[in-house]
């Protein structure tokens, strides 16, 4: 058996996939003193330029989504585009990039979980969590999708409304909501802005997710494109919030922004507010299993995809004959997790350490994915006979746009190790075109679908 159950997935059951991606705890819990580090006090400004690049792409999505639906993801759209050769290559960047988000969400899981047992004076191995988060993670994919994407829309709406709690209360305590330094971007600059937008890629990835339940979503071609849209918007939305929020509160503390470990934890003690301290951390702690729920929801319909496409083994095709999941991809799947990020503790990195470079990692698959998307568009519109020229100026303002991070991210030369990860990757997708030439002979015979279907 090969099939998913069809129609199975409301419309906030879809977004909820993309949210819990995209894991909007994670930003304002540990990436805004990155941002604050690179954009100053142009924080927010550079999470409004990120919003806006990426609302390009979920606009190039669309043109997709609107027309088709599988379990593929991007991987079905850059078929649909560019044909086989170029749909192995999306793909083998998809997977990269899910794995390396999921890997990140196992070690934030074990960062918070160390936090709140520290705070109890209770100690484990790291690895312990992590393996907890993963087991708990990979039983909701295996046995229900709708049950996994239902967990992962009341964690999400739970952790962000703790999180927007104390933010308010903390604007509150301030008594004032008008921050000049940041209003007037002083002391910002164009360069730090840009690395900003590099930064803001990393906390908006993954909203594209909701494209991998195109054989389980409730009309897809309404749902799915709808969700895409709506969590960069919601996401950035919120996002921005959260940098004005903590930049303006932080403003007057001995320690900065940028050297906050745990910003929020900080700020809720300096604003004496102690009892919302654990709270947060505990929705940081769900947050980080929902992004690994999702990874391993995503990443593993993407292998299940490819697998009766031909390009990986067909028993990793095979779907559940009673709960019709993609039991034997998502096993394949969550094994890779498990190498990776038990690999990287066991082999005496931080949990935080894991956490900031898998993410960062998994940005340039992202990247990558999203320029074929963005190119793709108006080729797949081309063959439809739909072409406008609209639809190549949008094509080419979210190349454009996406040249930023994906320039920033080699210049100026990061510290080390993240001036290694670029290069990383680009060995990776070497191994993939390697790939490519060598199934060759078999992907001549994997046609394109007609562009319509």
């Amino acid at each position: 058996m090969n099939e998913l159950r069809t129609g199975c997935l409301n419309v906030w059951e879809v977004l909820a996939q993309s949210v819990a991606m995209l894991g909007p705890t994670m930003t304002p819990v540990l990436i805004v003193p990155l941002m604050y580090a690179s954009a100053g006090n142009a924080s927010w400004l550079a999470y409004a330029f990120g919003a806006l690049m990426l609302l390009a792409v979920a606009l190039n999505i669309r043109v997709f989504a609107r027309r088709s639906a599988s379990a593929g993801s991007l991987y079905e759209y850059a078929h649909r585009a560019f044909g086989a050769r170029g749909a192995l290559l999306c793909g083998w960047a998809l997977l990269w990039a899910y794995a390396l988000v999921g890997v990140a969400g196992l070690t934030g899981f074990a960062v918070f979980s160390a936090a709140l047992l520290g705070s109890v004076h209770v100690a484990v191995a790291p690895i312990l969590p992590l393996g907890a988060c993963l087991l708990v993670a990979f039983g909701l994919a295996y046995r229900d999708i709708r049950l996994s994407t239902i967990t992962l829309l009341l964690l999400e709406a739970g952790s962000v409304t703790l999180i927007l709690i104390l933010l308010v209360l903390l604007l509150a305590h301030g008594k004032t909501l008008v921050d000049p330094d940041q209003v007037t971007l002083r002391g910002a600059s164009l360069a730090g802005i840009a690395l900003g937008a590099t930064v803001a890629i990393f906390s908006l990835v993954g909203f594209e997710s909701a494209t991998s339940l195109g054989e389980e979503a409730r009309d897809p071609l309404r749902s799915i494109p709808l969700a895409v849209i709506l969590s960069v918007i919601v996401a950035g939305a919120f996002f921005i919030f959260c940098a004005y929020a903590e930049v303006l509160a932080a403003r007057g503390l001995a320690t900065p922004l940028d050297k906050m470990g745990a910003p929020l934890d900080t700020l809720a003690d300096a604003a004496r507010l102690p009892a919302l301290r654990i709270a947060i951390d505990a929705g940081a702690l769900l947050s980080s299993f929902s992004i690994t729920l999702a990874a391993l929801n995503a990443g593993g319909r993407i292998v299940f995809n490819q697998s009766r496409s031909g390009l990986f083994p067909r028993a990793l095709g095979a779907s559940h004959p009673q709960f019709r999941t993609p039991h034997v991809a998502l096993s394949f799947f969550a094994a890779v997790l498990a190498l990776v990020g038990g690999g990287m503790l066991l082999g005496g990195i931080a949990p935080l350490d894991a956490f900031n470079d898998t993410a960062t990692l998994g940005s340039f698959g992202f990247i990558a994915i999203y320029v074929f998307v963005a190119l793709g568009a108006p080729f797949y519109l081309r063959r439809l006979g739909e072409l406008r020229p609209y639809h190549v100026a949008i094509s080419a303002f979210t190349l454009g746009l996406l040249l930023i991070p994906a320039v920033g991210s080699v210049y100026p030369v990061p510290a080390p190790p993240a001036n290694a990860f670029p290069y990383l990757f680009a060995i990776y997708f070497v191994l993939g075109v390697a790939l490519l030439w060598s199934r060759s002979a078999r992907l001549a015979e994997l046609e394109p679908e007609p562009a319509g279907s």
